[in-house]
């Protein structure tokens, strides 16, 4: 399991040609300073630091797999889904990137929903939706009273 960048064991500099130097700075720089929480006994040990690295990525999709599971089902979803990104995040440089990415954007459409304009809008498209609901349970209740679809006969 690659747990770091390729970029090193490539070549890949920020400098090549095509491409983005900045985001490759950031990157590199985000990648390097990440360090495994495996305790120091068992980095030490390649085969120990493996296991553990299976362990606490089997941990990890088994807290997103419950995060998926609980969005159809009663409970906190996307709350176990970014616990579970979170576990990976302790041993893994990829999901330590998604996870500040996901930061990220999280908090840009926190500050867009703020934004008056987008609240306004979220205000009246949640009006003429509840609206259109209300009509629709309206006009089923004038048709056919407190019957339910399933009790109805031919009419």
């Amino acid at each position: 399991m690659n747990t770091g960048s390729d970029r090193e064991a490539h070549g890949s500099a920020a400098g090549e040609p095509g491409t983005d130097a900045g985001a490759e700075n950031a990157a590199t720089t985000t990648e390097k300073t990440h360090v495994s929480k495996a305790p120091a006994f068992i980095r030490r040990s390649r085969s120990l630091h493996v296991s553990w690295q299976v362990g606490v990525f089997v941990v990890g999709l088994a807290v997103i797999a419950a995060g998926v599971a609980m969005l159809v089902l009663p409970g906190p979803g996307w709350v176990a889904i970014f616990a579970g990104l979170a576990i990976w995040a302790t041993e893994f440089a990829w999901a330590h990137l998604v996870l500040a990415w996901t930061k990220r954007k999280v908090t840009e459409a926190a500050q867009k929903a703020l934004d008056p304009k987008v609240r306004r809008r979220n205000i009246i498209l949640t009006t003429v939706g509840l609206v259109i609901a209300g009509a629709l349970i309206g006009f089923y209740l004038w048709k056919y009273g407190l019957t339910m679809p399933w009790d109805l006969k031919d009419q």
